[in-house]
């Protein structure tokens, strides 16, 4: 979603002419439980002109494509090793069963309780970390989740209100 009505809440060198209640007021549209129900909430700034003639990335489209394959696989084959063949993938899994398959090393789960509680997680919040966590692990080809998966995960956490304090 946008930041504000008119998309420009946090730009450099762009004051709202509403202030900076033009951002919370559109961001307030959406429910906090509507929020808390997606995996993943980061703020991409706008693309400037100048960033589309940088160089490509190092990995192409058909290499992520490779490795979200794998990652599947891993996943498929977790479930089925666990007796929920009828699952797939992460994303299907109950936070019971997401308990079970992610367990953190202990720095990880140190950053996970003080995240939960710095961040004010709900039940749900926490679970799709771990679910974002597990599924990073994938990616990399790890069966064990380390700080840096539960990091990232809650990296993409963000509190879409930071708009705010920008406009």
């Amino acid at each position: 979603m946008n930041p504000c009505k008119c998309g420009m809440a946090g730009e450099p060198g762009h004051t709202c002419r509403k202030g900076p209640r033009c951002a919370s007021d559109y961001q307030q549209r959406i429910s906090g439980p509507l929020l808390d129900r997606m995996d993943i909430q980061i703020e991409l700034p706008a693309v400037k002109i100048s960033d589309l003639t940088l160089p490509a990335s190092k990995e192409s489209s058909a290499d992520v494509a490779v490795r979200v394959a794998a990652a599947r696989l891993r996943q498929r084959e977790r479930f089925v090793k666990l007796g929920v063949g009828h699952l797939r993938l992460n994303a299907e899994a109950d936070g019971t069963l997401l308990e079970e398959i992610v367990q953190p090393d202990q720095a990880g789960l140190k950053l996970m309780r003080d995240a939960a509680d710095a961040m004010g997680l709900s039940a749900r919040g926490y679970h799709r970390v771990l679910r974002v966590a597990r599924t990073l692990a994938d990616l990399d080809g790890r069966d064990q989740v380390a700080r840096l998966h539960i990091a990232e995960a809650l990296s993409y956490r963000q509190k879409l209100a930071s708009f705010q304090a920008a406009a």
